[in-house]
């Protein structure tokens, strides 16, 4: 090759280089300056950080020595790889008791709750949607009530009517009533465990079920009961099959709530050492045995995944049916005949004594002097707006007259307000990535990211908190102690139903009402805040809605991480009930519930917002 002609080719490659490098520029450019692009890059950084890092910490703290090992192991090298903490759970001396037994015992409480969930929920929904059963609009309302109300308030429900003096140390209402003291299993352990948690995750296949029939056109029904089927064989080849995807659903979310349930577990299982996952895990933080607690927060979050993964096989196996056409979908009800009045007493019954009986008996009991004496005479407002008084719960005033409280109450309502917007205005931005980029890698990492939470079951999402936010890492210093972190964990454990309700919400909007403000020159952040937020307004504030109820009455999520300053009115409830002033923590109960009342009927009347359209846990 001449020297000319090496010059030549020399110039060529140089041009080629600028010209890429310039191609690379302006790519750069374009890619900075799309909206899309930064807010999907920032909302992975965000899910990265608040979901995959813990999860990845957590998991290696499991296989490598730390510094307070030491203690039991002299040798131990923090830092080191080991696989002794799972040696010790797995194979160890104790490991019947810390390891085995509150794994079946979950799994357990899980499959019956589960199961008899389904059953009566699938039973109201079907009466609802199928049936001529009276007031159902009455019926759907109360059927939602369950949900507002904690689980584990159901629980002290529970005990005050069911507790024996043997185990309690007072009498419930049955023995004070009748002097016949309820059998122990009757009191404690995992039959009213089982009952409690199917009296609030009833309403969670209720929904779902109800929804899919009312898709159905019932001509397919119709048209199998003009040739003869039996309404039994309609039920079992027709009507189940095309809901059972939403069964399916149910389950998997009622499973996998019922396997971390705390607080119904610690309030009916601890006095007789009935231990889950949750509470073992609980008492091993505690007691400061992390890799233990790690180790069955893994198992946890592994039972769940599993749990998820079956139900997406069998979705996946199912044959297609077309049963939402173009036309309205026809509904042809049927009819009770004589079991309709008896029918709808016992469902109206059970409404009651599921959402409300419960309420009104805490609330009685919260004016109690002492408890199991049901006597005009023990009755006093102590509880409420008492003075300090020596001889009563060792000198505690009233709730309504205590600092302590008043600061709770203020928690309740920051963590609550500010996780429900934060979580809201987050789902719906996410819900818009998604929409607007379906098929793109960036829209499909977000959302299985968003998905993550959804796994993990809230005792456990603490104890990961806890490993990573407890010391400054990362240009983030210790959230540990501070009301950030329990809004951090409120807002991310809520981003699969805010995200998904976001998403729904931005399906729904077409298109073009963006791309002609677009062409009119309107700004990213003026279409989104202009166009898209007040057409989806209904949306955000059921997501509004759903995370502010579960902020106010959330127990297991922030167990963990609550220190005296930064206590919410459930922790107190609990703190207040371990210290045995059962009193103290209804009368605290019963302001939940309140707020959590008159928020909803806030929201439905301002927002017309509809929890019978979409819930979450």
């Amino acid at each position: 090759m001449s020297n000319t002609e090496y010059t030549t080719k020399k110039q060529q490659n140089n041009q080629g280089s600028k010209f890429n490098k310039a191609r690379f520029k302006n790519r750069f450019v374009a890619f900075l300056t799309n909206p899309m692009h930064v807010i999907s890059m920032v909302a992975i950084i965000f899910l990265v950080y608040t979901i995959v890092i813990p999860l990845v910490q957590m998991v290696s703290s499991t296989v490598t020595w730390s510094h307070d090992d030491m203690r039991a192991y002299p040798d131990a090298e923090p830092g080191k790889l080991t696989l002794q903490h799972w040696l010790y759970m797995i194979a160890g001396d104790i490991s019947k008791n810390v390891f085995y037994e509150p794994i079946l015992n979950s799994i357990h409480i899980a499959i019956w709750v589960s199961v008899l969930s389904a059953i009566l929920g699938g039973t109201l929904a079907w009466l609802v949607t199928r049936s001529d059963i009276p007031l159902k609009k009455t019926i759907a309302f109360m059927a939602i009530i369950p949900y507002m109300l904690p689980s584990w308030m159901k629980s002290m429900a529970w005990l005050v009517i069911f507790k024996n003096d043997r185990i309690g140390g007072s009498k419930g209402l049955i023995q004070a009533l009748f002097g016949v003291s309820p059998p122990d299993w009757l009191s404690y352990g995992l039959i009213p465990i089982v009952i409690v948690l199917v009296g609030h995750y009833f309403t969670f296949f209720y929904l779902l079920i109800a929804v899919a029939l009312s898709s159905i056109n019932s001509g397919l029904e119709e048209t199998a009961d003009i040739l003869g089927a039996k309404r039994i064989t309609i039920l079992r080849r027709i009507t189940f099959p095309l809901v059972l995807p939403a069964i399916l659903s149910a389950f998997i979310l009622t499973f996998s709530k019922s396997m971390g349930t705390f607080g119904p577990a610690a309030f009916l299982g601890l006095p007789i050492k009935y231990y889950t996952i949750s509470t073992m895990l609980y008492s091993s933080i505690r007691g400061r045995m992390t890799s233990q607690a790690y180790i069955l927060s893994i198992v946890l979050i592994l039972i769940a995944a599993i749990t998820i993964y079956i139900n997406q096989k069998a979705i996946g196996k199912r044959k297609g049916y077309t049963t939402v056409g173009g036309k309205d979908a026809r509904k042809t009800l049927t009819p009770l005949g004589k079991w309709r009045i008896p029918i709808f007493s016992t469902v109206m019954s059970f409404m009651f004594i599921a959402g409300i009986f419960p309420l009104l008996m805490l609330f009685l009991q919260s004016f109690m002097l002492k408890e199991g004496v049901y006597s005009m005479s023990n009755f006093t407002s102590h509880f409420w707006i008492g003075s300090s008084n020596p001889n009563i719960a060792s000198g505690e005033v009233g709730v309504l007259m205590s600092d302590n409280i008043r600061l709770a109450l203020k928690n309740s309502l920051i963590v609550a307000f500010g996780g429900a917007a934060l979580s809201a205005v987050l789902g719906v931005t996410l819900g818009y990535i998604v929409a607007k980029g379906r098929k793109s890698m960036t829209t499909r990492v977000i959302e299985q990211l968003t998905f993550t939470p959804y796994l993990i079951p809230g005792i456990a999402f603490a104890a990961i908190y806890l490993s990573i936010f407890a010391k400054p890492g990362f240009l983030i210093p210790a959230l540990y102690g501070t009301l950030t972190i329990i809004i951090l964990i409120t807002v991310v454990k809520e981003l699969p139903f805010a995200t998904r309700s976001g998403t729904s919400s931005m399906m729904q909007i077409s298109g073009e009402l963006e791309e002609a403000a677009k062409i009119q020159g309107a700004s990213f952040f003026k279409r989104f805040t202009k166009i898209m937020l007040p057409l989806t307004r209904k949306g955000v504030i059921s997501a509004f809605l759903l995370g502010f109820i579960s902020g106010m009455k959330e127990l297991d999520l922030i167990i963990l991480l609550v220190t005296p300053k930064t206590g919410t009115l459930t922790t107190l409830t609990f703190q207040y009930a371990e210290s045995g002033f059962q009193q103290f923590s209804n009368a605290i109960t019963v302001i939940i519930i309140m707020i959590i009342i008159v928020t909803y009927f806030i929201a439905t009347k301002w927002g017309k917002a509809d929890l019978t359209k979409g819930i979450g846990g």
